[in-house]
């Protein structure tokens, strides 16, 4: 198959979260600080007031807690994701990481931005004394940390093969990060303060059902993988309130979800390039180690530097792979909605030129 390189977008979730975050690309790309201001304005809808302390890059305890970190990372991940998409790129699959893809759900028209922010504060009300506990990465693979783990303490992400988080409640996690380490594995802790993807929080991720089940929901207009059941995102499955509802307590399967993804009939055996829409650039290591990437002609980029920079650096590393990504193809797809905003001034990427209304 030949033609432009297909573009992917991925989406980062908990643990992803820095101070200053996003920032100078906020004071630098005045499209991308009208989508912030958009989806902050939801938050402060529900409670949730983040914009001071976002701004001053607050630091503590609190900024890993869910009630700082969740609202932020969707805001980013969607805002960013909306300004690539205002800038006229059509991607052929969006991928999400755990919140991460609530905001690629919203973009590819799930969900409207509203009831997204609205279904995410009524969760994180009810993660609300929920059992404290966090989340330990280990570089291996599921089946060697299989004798480490109990009925609390679980695989709660497999991120590439030899890549996985295990959650659970703090003492559990403890013991088990004690035993690994003496074992000789090599081992971290997540910035997550919450046993998110484990069945501890089932409980009170079902809390969150009768919100999820007022809602609209619609089948997405843009290809949606899950990362929780790998593979293209079901029509059926979209509409499911027990699919989202569910989330916080089940395994994030993001490796086996990028290998369905890249193998998939519009990206395999073509040169792709990917492109992390939110903080740091986590999934973009894991893409760019991937073997139908590594060593090949794709392309796996940041649109934000792995650390918070300046309005300079934040903005050359959000034009630069918004450069990649304009060459890149899109699949015929319904038209997406802009959101909350129309009409916002859009430009051909790197240059500051309108872009035809056609290109959508």
């Amino acid at each position: 198959m030949t033609g432009p390189p297909p573009a992917v977008l991925l989406f980062p979730g908990q643990g992803a979260q820095q101070p200053g975050m996003g920032v100078g690309l906020y004071r630098a790309h005045p499209g991308f600080r009208a989508r912030m201001d958009e989806v902050l304005a939801l938050w402060r809808g529900h409670g949730f007031d983040l914009r001071a302390d976002w701004l001053a890059a607050r630091r503590g305890p609190e900024a890993d807690g869910p009630r700082t970190a969740q609202p932020l990372l969707f805001a980013l991940d969607w805002a960013v994701g909306r300004t690539v998409l205002d800038a006229g790129v059509r991607p052929a699959a969006l991928l999400g990481h755990s919140v991460g893809e609530i905001a690629a759900a919203t973009l590819a028209g799930v969900f409207e931005p509203a009831d997204a922010v609205s279904v995410m504060a009524d969760r994180i009300a009810g993660l609300e004394g929920s059992p404290p506990g966090g989340m330990l990465a280990v570089q291996a693979g599921p089946d060697e940390v299989a004798p480490y783990t109990t009925e609390e303490v679980v695989v709660g992400a497999v991120n590439a093969a030899r890549q996985v988080l295990l959650a659970g409640p703090e003492a559990g996690l403890r013991t088990a990060e004690e035993r690994l380490r003496t074992d000789g594995f090599t081992c971290r802790r997540a910035r997550a303060l919450n046993p998110f993807h484990s069945p501890v929080l089932t409980a009170a991720a079902l809390r969150s059902l009768p919100r999820l089940a007022a809602v609209r929901v619609r089948p997405p207009r843009l290809p949606l993988y899950s990362s929780y059941r790998p593979g293209p995102l079901t029509d059926e499955l979209a509409r499911d309130p027990r699919y989202w509802a569910l989330q916080p307590a089940r395994p994030v399967l993001f490796g086996p979800a990028l290998d369905l993804l890249l193998a998939g009939r519009d990206i395999a055996g073509r040169d792709a390039v990917v492109a992390e829409a939110g903080p740091g650039q986590g999934l973009t290591a894991l893409a760019r180690r991937h073997p139908r990437i590594a060593g090949a002609g794709s392309h796996a980029v940041g649109l934000l530097p792995a650390r918070p920079g300046g309005p300079h650096a934040e903005r050359a590393a959000f034009d630069d792979a918004l450069d990649l990504l304009a060459g890149a193809a899109a699949p015929p797809s319904r038209p997406v909605r802009a959101g909350l905003q129309t009409g916002l001034p859009r430009s051909r990427p790197g240059t500051g030129a309108p872009v035809p209304t056609d290109s959508e």
